[in-house]
């Protein structure tokens, strides 16, 4: 277990502001499927932990949010955030799945764009290294 906090410490000291923000997607799905089965197993107090847990990575969310930079996304994603919060706070104890589904469902659906602009700014970064190794090598031979 100290070996798996240390790898996720590690991980969060060296990630830039995308790589962040995924592993807060991350952390907020683990905690969204934990309460999830809590529920299902009647456990309340696992899954007031759990909920608790997930509406932390959505306030970690909401506060890395650059509002001015952001423009509308940015109003609009804070906007989801609170609804989040409010849907799970709502469903807290209610025996049901519900507001943890559609949140696994929306927090789904906003990880897979936060995946996709990761690769293209991968992407980019390679075909950018790949240029420049272009040209070095094109000076060498000159």
């Amino acid at each position: 277990m100290e070996a798996a906090r240390s790898y996720r410490q590690s991980q969060v000291e060296s990630a830039d502001k995308l790589e962040l923000v995924r592993l807060t997607y991350t952390a907020l799905t683990q905690a969204l499927t934990a309460a999830r089965e809590a529920i299902l197993a009647g456990d309340l107090q696992r899954e007031a932990e759990q909920t608790a847990r997930a509406m932390e990575a959505l306030v970690e969310l909401a506060s890395s949010l650059d509002m001015e930079r952001g423009g509308e996304i940015a109003h609009n994603l804070a906007a989801l955030y609170a609804y989040l919060m409010n849907r799970l706070a709502n469903g807290l104890c209610s025996a049901s799945t519900e507001a943890v589904d559609e949140a696994l469902q929306i927090v789904g659906v906003l990880r897979s764009a936060w995946d996709e602009l990761a690769e293209r700014r991968r992407s980019e970064a390679l075909a950018h290294a790949h240029a420049q190794a272009a040209q070095l090598a094109g000076a060498v031979s000159a």
